[in-house]
Order: structure tokens, then sequence, then C-alpha cells
């Protein structure tokens, strides 16, 4: 294995190592995936409607910090 390719292999682990932790803090603090979720429907279900950025965006906020009538938090 030649020094440069060894370079490259550890540039490519480098860089999917930075989307992971790119994808882990956003999942931290609660930014939804929607990239992630286009995906997943184009590969598992083709033909069916698909969210606008805006809607996905509402319906994770509301699946995580609950919807209109839902109380949650101390106050």
């Amino acid at each position: 294995m030649s020094m440069f390719s060894t370079l490259l292999d550890a540039g490519s682990g480098l860089a999917q190592a930075g989307r992971y932790l790119g994808q882990s803090m956003r999942l931290m603090v609660g930014l939804p995936e929607y990239d992630t979720y286009v995906a997943h429907m184009e590969a598992t279900h083709p033909g069916q409607p698909m969210m606008s950025y805006e809607a996905f965006f509402r319906e994770r906020q509301e699946a995580r910090y609950g919807g209109a009538g839902k109380r949650g938090g101390c106050c």
C-alpha cells in the first residue's frame, strides 16, 4: 500500500467521522435530518407524497416537544 493511498484512506475515515459527529451534534440539539428523511422516502416509499422541509421540521418539533393541547416542561 502506497503512502498516498494510506493518506486517502485516513482522509476518508476522518471525513466519515466528521459526518457522524455532525449528525450526532444535530440530533443532540434537536435538529431533524431532512436529507435522511428524503433518502428514506425515496428508497422505501417511492411515489408517496413527501413533506416539505417546513412541514417536516414542524412535525419533528411537535413529536419532540408536544403539539397543541399537550403540556410539557415545568410550567
